[in-house]
């Protein structure tokens, strides 16, 4: 080892052992995949490996969860489909739409009026178109609407008129239809005819909620038979596709009462382990280093089972800032200006016995800190330190802690904070 020119670090060196380690206990590791060039190299060196482990043991133990998770994806799958199979519609009748869908002509949705010339030109189209209607002339009465509607593209009747054509054409363009129809329901929501022919065409493609509440809205404004045997014809599945949705709906809203009544649950056992740990721990301070344990703080374990003085002694710097005025009441003069460290020693202070005047703290500097020096240390002087701090001065208090001030121009005891004047 010392001829050698490199060295590992112990921590290169400890996992090697541990490999090793592995190697010697579970040999067949070698044939591992990931290691084929370490076995590739121990072979070069000559080195014998042992025989390949059978992989029959361990194929259905790596395949357990696999074929679990598929079970599930498939029992997820399978009630999916199950939902949408639970509606056995009548699909007789039903031819969807062979056209391609492409757009036509819709007029200009922003003219509002027409000349005197395109009126005319209007009325012959419109009574060329009707009579191609009436002869059933369907591709001829397409474009003769459509002529008219470039015209007047603000008439709902020709929207509604040319709307029927494309049901009647060969094949049927029930799409073509629903967008005629949709249009003259937007200019004239009390186009029967509109309803009534987007309902049949909304049939053949069998949207049978939509065929089924367009012809009742026809036969509401307008009664009409062959509306109303339509809509006969649609109802049963529309009932079937209504109440499949109400059981979809139903089904979230459970799922979601559970997700919640879950939720509530788990917030309420927190609350619950919360308000436990609390009472289990009302006597134990927290960790602030040389403090010293309960055990020393006499009878101050209630001092910290108030939520501040625990939320405050889990900040690092108070903690740190506490430990340093413990080992050496004289540094609390280090921390005057810390706001956060400060607030911690009023607090104290208050709950041992009230801060009174606090002449050191208040109008003019802290002179001498009274009492602080008195048995800090192990905290079972605390009382002292506080005592001094405000008007009760505790058994350690010094000239500079009590009530009132020292007379101007008297000599100041020496202190232990003399040296940081």
């Amino acid at each position: 080892m010392a001829s050698m020119s490199f060295s590992l670090p112990k921590a290169a060196l400890d996992q090697l052992k541990g490999f090793i380690t592995l190697c010697k206990s579970k040999p067949e590791v070698l044939h591992n995949e990931e290691l084929s060039f370490f076995s590739e190299y121990l072979l070069s060196m000559g080195a014998s490996l042992p025989p390949k482990p059978e992989q029959t043991q361990k194929e259905p133990q790596k395949q357990e969860p696999k074929s679990a998770a598929k079970e599930e994806e498939s029992e997820a799958d399978m009630e999916v489909e199950s939902e949408e199979s639970d509606v056995e519609l009548d699909m007789e009748g039903v031819i969807g739409d062979p056209n391609p869908d492409e757009p036509h002509e819709m007029g200009d949705p922003d003219k509002k009026e027409m000349t005197d010339q395109e009126m005319e030109s209007f009325d012959e189209k419109r009574s060329e178109a009707m009579q191609a209607f009436s002869e059933g002339e369907w591709d001829k009465a397409v474009g003769l609407f459509t002529e008219a509607i470039k015209l007047n593209p603000n008439s709902a009747a020709m929207f509604a008129k040319r709307g029927t054509c494309f049901l009647k054409l060969s094949p049927p363009a029930p799409k073509a239809c629903v967008r005629d129809c949709s249009r003259a329901i937007e200019l004239n929501p009390d186009n029967a005819s509109a309803y009534k022919f987007r309902g049949r065409a909304n049939r053949l493609l069998g949207k049978f909620t939509e065929a089924a509440k367009d012809l009742s809205t026809a036969c509401k404004i307008d009664f009409d038979e062959k509306a109303d045997e339509w809509l006969k014809e649609v109802q049963p599945n529309a009932k079937k596709l209504a109440e499949h949705q109400r059981r979809k709906e139903r089904k979230a809203t459970e799922k979601e009462l559970e997700e919640k009544k879950e939720r509530v649950k788990k917030a309420k056992e927190a609350r619950e382990k919360a308000a436990k740990e609390a009472k289990e721990r009302p006597d134990q301070e927290p960790d602030m280093g040389g403090m010293g344990g309960m055990g020393g703080m006499g009878g101050l374990g209630g001092l910290f089972s108030d939520p501040e003085m625990m939320a405050a002694f889990s900040d690092p710097e108070v903690a740190a800032a506490f430990k340093d005025i413990s080992s050496n009441p004289a540094n609390i003069m280090k921390y005057q200006n810390n706001p956060k460290v400060m607030a911690l020693v009023n607090k104290m202070a208050s709950k041992m016995g009230g801060m009174g005047g606090m002449p050191g703290m208040g109008g003019g500097g802290m002179p001498g800190m009274g009492g602080m020096p008195g048995g800090f240390p192990g905290m079972g002087g605390l009382g002292g330190m506080f005592g001094g701090m405000g008007g009760g001065a505790g058994p350690g208090a010094g000239p500079g802690a009590g009530g009132t001030p020292p007379p101007a121009g008297a000599t100041k005891p020496p202190t232990s904070t003399d040296d940081l004047d």
